[in-house]
């Protein structure tokens, strides 16, 4: 594998584990769970998926033809307006990832080194994917942190338990290790 088939598997990887560990939090959460928010000028777990989703369909759809940053975007009612059930939130949730894979996919050795615009500035593709995932994983982060402040001690960690370090080195290391 070359350097563009191995940094797109990587690449690939990396945003597929950063949707499940949004799905697994989803898992844990109600209805209501999803709308709540620590105060008035706080985001809910809603508002950041309908941002997430907003993004990424601007960013991905036709990528290589039109600027990431589409006209029909109104990406600040994306903080005012989200969808109002866990049903349509994680639609918009499965749409703005499958947008995000479909563009990826269509990335080939022959147009790997394809210039790309983001809101009038040229891109690399290795550049724009970069930026995307250190997005899509700050949000994703801020999804946890909700979860978890929300659950409380009924959180299941996504990750290796805290205080369990060891016992998890043990298992990938073996016993004797």
């Amino acid at each position: 594998m070359g350097f563009p088939t191995t940094y797109l598997e990587s690449a690939k990887f990396e945003f597929h584990r950063y949707k499940q560990y949004g799905d697994k939090t989803f898992e844990q959460l109600s209805e209501e769970d999803l709308f709540w928010s620590a105060n008035e000028n706080d985001n809910s777990i809603a508002v950041i998926v309908n941002h997430l989703a907003g993004n990424m369909l601007s960013r991905w759809a036709n990528f290589l033809m039109e600027d990431g940053e589409k006209a029909w975007r109104d990406r600040d009612s994306e903080f005012e307006h989200p969808p109002q059930s866990k049903k349509e939130l994680l639609d918009l949730w499965e749409e703005g990832w499958q947008c995000l894979f479909d563009a990826l996919n269509s990335i080939t050795p022959e147009n790997f080194d394809a210039s790309i615009q983001i809101r009038n500035q040229k891109h690399s593709i290795p550049q724009a994917i970069n930026r995307q995932l250190a997005h899509y994983a700050s949000h994703v982060g801020q999804l946890l942190f909700i979860g978890k402040m929300i659950k409380k001690d009924d959180w299941v960690s996504l990750s290796i338990p805290k205080g369990q370090s060891k016992i998890y080195n043990k298992k990938m290391f073996g016993e004797n290790s």
